[in-house]
Parts: C-alpha cells; sequence; structure tokens
C-alpha cells in the first residue's frame, strides 16, 4: 500500500524546500534526490555498514609477536 500526503513547499534562500512529515523521516543528514519525469524521488543516502560495523568493535587487547623483516634479495628470473 503506497502512502501519500499532502506537504508544503517553501523557499529555503534561493532553493525551493519541503517539509517532511515525521512519519517520513529519514535517516541520517543527508539524501539523494534525483528526478523521474514530473516526478521527485527522494532516498537515504545508503548507510556505510562496513564503518559502522567497525565503529562498534571493541580494540583487541592481544600482544602481536615480531615479525622479522628479511631482506629481499632479487632473483634472476631469466
Amino acid at each position: 500500500m503506497i502512502e501519500e500526503r499532502h506537504v508544503s513547499l517553501f523557499r529555503n534562500g534561493r532553493n525551493q524546500a519541503i517539509r517532511i512529515p515525521r512519519d517520513f523521516e529519514l535517516p541520517g543528514t543527508e539524501a539523494i534526490v534525483r528526478k523521474e519525469g514530473e516526478r521527485l524521488i527522494i532516498e537515504p543516502l545508503p548507510q556505510n555498514r562496513l564503518l559502522s560495523l567497525l565503529a562498534g568493535w571493541a580494540p583487541l587487547e592481544v600482544d602481536f609477536p615480531e615479525i622479522a623483516d628479511p631482506s629481499l634479495v632479487p632473483e634472476d628470473v631469466f
């Protein structure tokens, strides 16, 4: 079922803006707008799931072993 609402358009400086009803609010502070014919489509920006996942992880409390750094010797491959 498609929900629809009558909304108000207004001017914000030189831009036209729309008042989005509370029950239609999008997450975040930015969105993507595209025009398809006479329709404007407003979608939330995709969340960066990897950064969100990493931000929720606790730091590791493990000491990693030292790794020897052997000098690289060029090899003759011909």
